[in-house]
């Protein structure tokens, strides 16, 4: 990644949360390594526009295992004619486990865009809900709120490597946007996935990059 950051660039940050973190209920590996990357990265203001995204699921979600009786997290279920991943309780609306990680300075943020609000439909992208029982999925308002502001590039960063930063990286690029990965600013739930992952961005036209150390 080079500076100064095209004034047409969002960075979208995604997933940052406790429940995420090591000793979270979802936790991904290392994902807490990112988080001091991620500070220097909005102190710096490389960027003109930031959105974060916040998974804000409601008790009882489809998604969770325990929604299913008999069923275990990580086991997968059919849902709507496509393969739906339970998962453990995680990021449940106002509970701690839920809120952006508190060691990030988030007033930098110019939008926060929740997702995984319906109890029916899960939601990995910032940009368009998963499938759901009318077999479409619906789009959040990040991509017309981005483009209202001239924003034609994203580079996206958070957790999980494998799951939400996939789903939001490849919309971005379906939808038109120039769309890059912060490798090494995000982590996976599973690291043996990350081969898959690279091959599924480069398939799609995403970009991987690492960041650089930030000039002073």
């Amino acid at each position: 990644m080079r500076y100064p950051i095209s004034q047409r660039a969002a960075l979208i940050v995604v997933d940052v949360q406790p429940d995420f973190m090591p000793g979270g209920s979802l936790a991904c590996h290392e994902g807490d390594a990112i988080v001091p990357g991620i500070r220097r990265l909005l102190d710096s203001r490389a960027f003109r526009h930031v959105v974060a995204t916040q998974d804000w699921h409601p008790r009882g979600h489809v998604s969770f295992a325990s929604s299913h009786p008999g069923r275990a997290p990580f086991q997968r279920i059919p849902l709507y004619g496509h393969a739906q991943t339970l998962w453990p309780e995680h990021c449940v609306q106002d509970t701690p486990g839920a809120a952006l990680h508190p060691a990030i300075d988030w007033a930098r943020l110019d939008k926060v865009v929740r997702k995984g609000c319906d109890p029916r439909v899960d939601s990995y992208s910032g940009f368009r809900e998963n499938f759901g029982p009318n077999g479409t999925r619906p789009s959040t308002e990040l991509a017309d709120w981005l483009r209202s502001r001239g924003v034609d590039e994203v580079y996206v960063c958070g957790l999980a490597r494998d799951v939400c930063v996939l789903w939001t990286a490849q919309d971005a690029a379906a939808l038109g946007f120039k769309s890059r990965v912060l490798w090494d600013l995000t982590r996976p739930v599973t690291p043996e996935s990350d081969l898959a992952s690279r091959t599924k961005f480069d398939q799609m036209g995403v970009d991987v990059v690492e960041t650089l150390p930030i000039a002073a």
